[in-house]
């Protein structure tokens, strides 16, 4: 049973209507795909394992135990802002620029800084981890010719097992490029 009015792909099947949607104001940050698989499960069950210490706070809390019920309370709040940050990741364009999201870091290119948006093959780390493998990776390119990390790759946690999701947002994320940088 589809149920295409909770998914972002309901965006590519809007042949049948031409309503605006939501998402479609060009001057707000936005995400040209969905969270992955692995990002999500990850993020679950990162909440997952914070629940369970809300409860161990909770039960030391009633037993009296005051100062371990707060440690217990600051380990699941990081817990729950480290799982929120890590669905933030990822590449974000609006008429502005084009922005990569990292855990800890973020980094924005304008539109009038980046020369091209292109799909190019090379080294790509797989999951994030230190191994590489050989893969795709969506690459802005600066004038000056300064290094970006990849926006995109299809190796992370969004796209992993995901070739035509990636190929769908690789192509999205082009054409925007594309557009913004003729304005």
């Amino acid at each position: 049973m589809p149920l295409p009015f909770l998914t972002a792909d309901r965006a590519f099947d809007a042949s049948a209507e031409d309503v605006a949607l939501p998402f479609d104001d060009h001057d707000s940050w936005r995400r040209p795909y969905r969270p992955g698989p692995w990002r999500v499960a990850a993020a679950a069950a990162l909440l997952l394992l914070a629940s369970f210490i809300l409860f161990a706070g909770m039960i030391i809390a009633f037993a009296g135990g005051l100062p371990g019920a707060g440690a217990c309370l600051a380990l699941a709040l990081a817990l729950i802002i480290c799982a929120l940050r890590m669905l933030r990741i990822g590449a974000w364009v609006s008429r502005h620029g084009v922005r990569r999201v990292g855990f800890f870091r973020t980094t924005t290119v304008p539109w009038s800084r980046a020369t091209a948006v292109r799909t190019v093959q090379q080294p790509v780390k797989w999951l994030g981890f230190p191994r590489t493998v050989q893969g795709q990776a969506l690459i802005v390119v600066r004038r000056g010719g300064d290094a970006v990390p990849p926006l995109l790759t299809d190796s992370n946690a969004d796209f992993l097992t995901r070739g035509e999701a990636f190929d769908r947002a690789a192509d999205t994320i082009e054409a925007w490029g594309d557009e913004y940088r003729q304005q």
